[in-house]
């Protein structure tokens, strides 16, 4: 892939300084950090969908737990905004 950047003189001085402290072309300079980016943010996101996965694979074994299957569901009074506001007030008395 060929790119082409017009870039500010200043941005360019930079470039040029930097890759000359290492001993490489510009060119070489500008593909190294960019294969470094996207190495680091292609693993940055592998990670994160991972993490979304391990979570959602938790939380099916959970909903699927024979103990969760024996907990008995909460009514719509127990769970009423009347019902939860009223305790927190009867707590703060």
């Amino acid at each position: 892939m060929t790119i082409t950047l017009e870039l500010p003189s200043e941005t360019e001085a930079h470039l040029i300084a930097q890759a000359a402290a290492l001993g490489i072309s510009v060119e070489s300079y500008l593909m190294s950090l960019i294969e470094e980016r996207v190495t680091v943010e292609f693993e940055e996101t592998t990670r994160a969908g991972s993490k979304i996965q391990d979570w959602e694979v938790t939380l099916a074994k959970l909903g699927q737990s024979p103990s969760l299957a024996k907990v008995p569901f909460l009514s719509d009074e127990a769970i009423s905004r009347e019902s939860i506001y009223c305790e927190l007030e009867d707590r703060q008395l």
